[in-house]
């Protein structure tokens, strides 16, 4: 089993940046990829990030290209997003998830794990 846990939401006016943190913990002998998905109230949980286990190869929804950046941290069991130049649109509640890949690719979205969600609020 894997855990994970997020971090680093709040509240931010538009144009500001945040940055949310996930740390997992549990069996990790596998290779796997690491993603941010986030859901709006009213609305389906949607693609935000992606990133393959050498972090050399990253994926991101069209909404956030060019203002989010994905990373991880292999030896911490860690991935973060830095939100740049937020808007209002970007409010949802954002989670991590894990799934084992046995290589270095960037699976179909689809996940296994999930963490419980970090709300962003972004203001106007």
């Amino acid at each position: 089993q894997v855990q994970l846990v997020e971090s680093g939401g709040g509240l931010v006016q538009a144009g500001g940046s945040l940055r949310l943190s996930c740390g997992g913990s549990g069996r990790t002998f596998n290779i796997y990829a690491m993603a941010w998905f986030r859901q709006a109230p009213g609305k389906d949980r949607e693609f935000v990030a992606a990133i393959s286990w050498s972090g050399i190869k990253t994926d991101y929804a069209d909404s956030v290209k060019g203002r989010f950046t994905i990373s991880r941290d292999n030896a911490k069991f860690t991935v973060d997003l830095q939100m740049n130049s937020l808007k209002p649109e970007d409010t949802a509640v954002y989670y991590c998830a894990v799934r084992f890949t046995g290589s270095d690719y960037i699976p179909p979205r689809q996940y296994t794990y999930w963490g419980q969600g970090t709300q962003v609020t972004v203001s106007s």
